[in-house]
């Protein structure tokens, strides 16, 4: 992505934990060099130089441009699934809404990251940390889900 389109996405407040950065940028080809060699976390493995491919990350990250949307998220709610402040999460409006998907929800006005769980015949919004409640979701609230986390983002400190 040229420092030209990263200027021009825009980032709305949804919330206090999240803000939606904008839709997929169009007209964006990125693509970087793909090594064949994984990385491994343990001991260092001999250093191998062959490129597998370029690897698209549109492509990569993105299964239906036009109802996908990226959005920040703020706050610790999430940290147990990999998903902490400041992360930037790829949304799909059009993916398939599942038991145990981490999803954006709308409840009552809010925008919420939480993973849809079923027990019971019951759903619930379900933070990956302790310190927060579980939100039961009944018919009588507002509540919506807005789309599916496909992928989460996050730059290195």
């Amino acid at each position: 992505m040229s420092h030209e389109n990263a200027d021009t996405l825009r980032q709305v407040p949804l919330s206090n934990d999240l803000a939606l950065i904008s839709g997929v940028a169009k007209g964006l080809d990125v693509e970087l060099p793909l090594y064949l060699s994984p990385v491994t976390a343990g001991f260092p493995s001999p250093a191998d130089d062959f490129l597998e491919k370029r690897l698209d990350l549109n492509d990569y990250l993105v299964k239906n441009p036009a109802a996908t949307y990226l959005v920040r998220a703020t706050g610790d709610s999430m940290q147990g699934v990999g998903i902490h402040d400041g992360d930037v999460l790829v949304v799909d409006k059009s993916a398939e809404v599942t038991d145990g998907k981490v999803v954006i929800a709308i409840v009552y006005g809010e925008f919420t990251v939480k993973t849809l769980k079923r027990r019971n015949g019951h759903a619930f919004l379900v933070p990956a940390n302790a310190e927060y409640p579980e939100i039961e979701l009944t018919p009588e609230m507002d509540c919506e889900v807005w789309g599916v986390v496909t992928s989460v983002i996050r730059k290195m400190p």
